[in-house]
């Protein structure tokens, strides 16, 4: 069951397949589906015997407990796991060493560079191609961080109707926000068979062109109504206890751990002003800002394996990095800094 799995990834939408080797690209440490698949014949019952030990030699347990429950209940739940697992006269493990904590990493881009990866299709008869485009931006941080979510909130509607009503480049057209385990930034998702890869980019940057003189021309009675509805939305109150805990798990799993988050951006946002969103735009995503940082990533269906060719035979323009191996590239970058593996133990 699980090589079948495996095996259908070549199966997936283009879009995904270009949002999976824009995540390959990104995250250090992460592993290609490929070399699964080929571990995964050899595996035996004696390989999985003798991995079960070898997992709990060693653990560092992270708990969440939500529900109906007082404090008192769940603390002494974790610390009920806690001696199963490391106290007694033989415990199943014993603690990680401060060096095998597990962290985080995601590449830095360089400011001012393009970088671009090309791949044909997992499915030769696919017809479709696609585009990720990603803007990255910065590390969390609140202030930045409600910038970037009302520049997507304000670009999103426009992003759709020109990229998809008016020139109807593909049915999935979507801008959507991306963080990486804290690392922030947004990116254009569009799949089509109409045109390859490499036009659906250069009409991207001519909306994010299109778009300048929108958020110039923006009245202030618009922008407050669009900071107010972003406000509103972080102010909803979670729909259920899974809701809820999706919230709180993510900023333990990411290591940010700033519970407060909602509280914290709405008071930054009520303190944002117009003019501040303008110069984000222009430092972090406007087309030639010397501080921008975009990655392209395109997957080329069976229609527009000629552009794919040709581009891999052209000159590589100005301030553009063309990755031809994935890990050659992420081995060569500089990383941010890890929030999570860097703390002891935190209770609240």
């Amino acid at each position: 069951m699980v090589i079948k799995e495996y095996q259908n990834f070549k199966f997936q939408q283009p879009y995904q397949q270009a949002m999976y080797y824009c995540s390959l690209i990104l995250k250090d440490q992460t592993r290609p589906w490929v070399e699964r698949l080929d571990v995964l014949p050899r595996l035996n019952v004696e390989d999985l015997t003798n991995f079960a030990p070898m997992m709990l030699s060693r653990a560092f347990l992270e708990c969440y407990i939500a529900g109906n429950i007082e404090r008192e209940e769940a603390e002494s739940m974790v610390q009920h796991v806690e001696d199963v697992f490391f106290k007694g006269p033989n415990p199943i493990c014993r603690p990680l060493f401060p060096s095998q904590f597990l962290t985080n990493r995601v590449v830095k881009l360089e400011r001012g560079m393009n970088y671009c990866y090309s791949k044909e299709g997992l499915n030769p008869s696919d017809e479709n191609s696609a585009l990720v485009h990603y803007i990255q931006v910065h590390q969390d941080d609140f202030i930045l961080n409600v910038k970037l979510q009302l520049f997507a909130l304000v670009a999103k509607q426009p992003a759709f109707h020109q990229l998809r009503s008016v020139e109807q480049l593909g049915y999935v057209t979507v801008l959507l926000q991306r963080n990486d385990s804290g690392i922030c930034g947004v990116q254009f998702i569009i799949q089509s068979t109409v045109k390859g890869p490499a036009h659906i980019d250069s009409r991207v940057e001519a909306f994010l062109k299109m778009f300048e003189n929108k958020l110039y021309e923006m009245t202030n009675d618009e922008f407050k109504s669009n900071v107010n509805a972003l406000i509103d939305t972080k102010l909803e109150k979670h729909k259920n206890l899974r809701e809820e805990s999706r919230f709180y798990w993510r900023e333990i799993t990411d290591g940010t751990l700033k519970f407060d988050r909602r509280e914290a951006e709405v008071a930054a946002l009520k303190k944002l002003t117009q003019q501040e969103l303008i110069e984000f735009f222009n430092e972090n995503v406007k087309v030639g800002a010397t501080r921008k940082k975009t990655l392209s990533v395109r997957v080329h269906g069976n229609q527009h394996l000629a552009e794919y060719h040709l581009q891999k035979s052209e000159a590589v323009q100005p301030n553009t990095i063309q990755i031809n191996d994935i890990f050659s590239f992420r081995r060569s970058q500089p990383l941010y800094g890890s929030f999570r593996g860097g703390i002891g133990h935190v209770k609240l």
